[in-house]
């Protein structure tokens, strides 16, 4: 959003649909800049809705973009599926290497090559099943945008460093289910910040059931019983 599709507030009145949102971290992030997200998973990942993208009978033209991180061997698929259904641009999150192969450059690239192809030059960890910040990884990874509305050849753009100046506390967190599987937020709205917790009262010393019996020890004097002991 801030490195590639540019121009982060032109995003505020369009829609977007995430359909391999898994458990939600590029939709919650996404939806920091569109004015409407929508999010779905064939898998039940309790945050979006329950959809096979590549089967549901989802509307053409039904979202204004479609961004996502689709599973690598689905690929085509979603590339296919998302050009048919998108009104302004299609950006896929793929490994690098998704643009080899013969087959799809006859099928996608000789076709309709992407506009822009966006290389990470930071490595970005991923691990299957989980997110973890301080994974490591040896494969490269890059987006693939298509931009409907502009006849523009492709060209190549690096993703300078930038983990360290976008990443912010909680991104790791999982985010809350939406429900049903949609979250409209307004761009540019400001954060509330977070209350600071409340200080927690000391507790309460527990007191021991008193003793039926008479106790062996008779302090007649007033002062505290540590003093007694020289404390």
């Amino acid at each position: 959003m801030e490195h590639v599709l540019g121009k982060p507030e032109q995003f505020k009145s369009q829609s977007c649909l995430e359909p391999a949102c898994g458990e939600g971290h590029m939709a919650k992030v996404l939806a920091e800049y569109f004015g409407e997200v929508r999010a779905s998973d064939i898998y039940p990942y309790d945050y979006g809705e329950v959809k096979d993208f590549t089967t549901h009978p989802f509307e053409v033209n039904c979202c204004d973009w479609v961004i996502t991180n689709p599973p690598f061997r689905l690929g085509e698929d979603f590339i296919h599926r998302a050009l048919s259904m998108a009104r302004v641009g299609v950006a896929m999150l793929t490994r690098t290497v998704f643009i080899e192969s013969v087959g799809r450059y006859t099928r996608i690239f000789s076709v309709t090559p992407p506009h822009k192809f966006a290389q990470f030059v930071e490595r970005v960890p991923m691990v299957k099943g989980r997110l973890d910040p301080k994974a490591s990884t040896a494969t490269g990874y890059c987006w693939l945008v298509w931009e409907k509305r502009k006849k523009t050849q492709s060209r190549v753009l690096w993703i300078p460093p930038c983990r360290k100046a976008l990443e912010r506390d909680g991104d790791y967190d999982l985010p809350k289910p939406l429900i049903p599987g949609r979250v409209d937020l307004s761009f540019g709205k400001k954060k509330t910040p977070r209350a600071k917790p409340k200080a927690e009262a000391a507790p309460k010393p527990e007191t021991k059931p008193k003793s039926k019996g008479k106790s062996k020890l008779k302090v007649k004097s007033k002062a505290p019983l540590l003093d007694l002991f020289g404390v």
